[in-house]
């Protein structure tokens, strides 16, 4: 395997994915397509979110657990935009990969520490997924008008 340097489009990816919070799901199932931003943490491409399982996001993803996400800025210049494009299936986390994803997130969104015991409470109680890419991109318009790299994600 050849060597990685500093902008490759796998790192240039983890990078963004470290320094960024929400994801942009894009579901389909009973009620049709969907789309919900949600925050989310990541371990290298693995993407870990919160849902309520009421909600119609969560019904779509139990139904059809393949689904598509974007994470980007809301940029004013279409020079600058930098983003992720993927696809790939929805797990339910139990156990302790539902408690590792619970420090991983605490970690990241530290207010989470200091919210109230209701909010504690709903976080203990809500659903728990991660999203495993079968194909991801990273968007670079800076390279030209819909620039995009497949990263290659094994």
């Amino acid at each position: 395997m050849a060597e990685l340097t500093a902008h490759s489009p796998r790192e240039l990816a983890l990078a963004y994915l470290a320094t960024h919070q929400v994801m942009t799901l894009a579901t389909t199932g009973p009620q049709g397509v969907w789309a919900a931003a949600v925050f989310y943490v990541n371990d290298g491409f693995d993407l870990m979110f919160l849902s309520a399982g009421h909600t119609r996001h969560a019904q779509n993803i139990t139904a059809v657990p393949h689904i598509a996400a974007t994470i980007q800025e809301d940029y004013r210049d279409w020079q600058q935009i930098q983003g992720i494009q993927l696809e790939g299936k929805v797990a339910l986390l139990t156990d302790v990969s539902r408690e590792t994803a619970i420090t991983r997130y605490q970690h990241k969104y530290p207010f989470l520490a200091q919210a109230e015991a209701t909010m504690q409470a709903a976080l203990a109680k809500v659903n728990w997924y991660v999203l495993r890419p079968d194909r991801l991109y990273f968007i670079d318009n800076s390279l030209g008008l819909g620039h995009r790299d497949e990263v290659a994600l094994a």
